[in-house]
């Protein structure tokens, strides 16, 4: 940010970015790199012309924003796909940026799944991530939700469910710099289409 408390966007060039993070793993101060918040075609460009390809791309996805083509993409360029905000709108509300008609954890498809599984909601939505083969991020600092959360191993959705939570999908993004930026840091700084 500037003096004004503005967000100030810096041109860059992503190839000469990358080749600083490249050069990272050269003198061991890390061992992978990765990207956040791509689109197919950011990750075709880097793709295009790293000599380290990135191991990880890290995205928004939960089942109102579940990236199909993205996801696909990824997995068959040889990434593993970190998906947060898997729990969907929740930790928006408080900021502005969703109402509670968005929380996946009320929907109906979800409460019924996870009341015939006698799971959770958030356990329902992080097995959805899980058997699509994500990595899912979510927070929180209560222990016994950390337990919870952690508990989804020892059941499986089943195809009908799995269609039926991924049939929420409405491209709905949470976390789109586009929205937020103008309101928080005064720049209108759009990366998604």
């Amino acid at each position: 940010t500037n003096l004004e408390g503005k967000m100030v966007v810096v041109p860059n060039d992503m190839g000469a970015t990358w080749g600083a993070m490249e050069a990272l793993v050269d003198k061991g101060l890390t061992k992978t790199i990765g990207v956040c918040n791509f689109t197919t075609q950011l990750l075709r460009q880097v793709l295009s012309t790293c000599r380290i390809r990135p191991t990880t791309l890290q995205v928004e996805m939960h089942p109102q924003n579940s990236q199909d083509n993205l996801l696909r993409f990824a997995r068959e360029a040889g990434l593993r796909v970190t998906a947060f905000s898997v729990l969907g709108a929740s930790s928006y509300i408080e900021l502005g940026m969703a109402g509670e008609d968005d929380v996946l954890m009320k929907d109906k498809v979800v409460l019924e799944i996870a009341q015939a599984k006698s799971k959770s909601p958030a356990q329902i939505l992080l097995r959805w991530a899980l058997q699509r083969n994500t990595l899912p991020l979510c927070k929180t600092s209560t222990p016994s939700r950390m337990e919870e959360n952690q508990d989804v191993f020892d059941f499986s959705l089943t195809p009908s469910e799995m269609k039926r939570i991924s049939s929420l999908n409405k491209n709905r993004r949470y976390n789109d710099p586009g929205v937020f930026c103008e309101l928080a840091f005064g720049t209108f700084c759009p990366i998604y289409e």
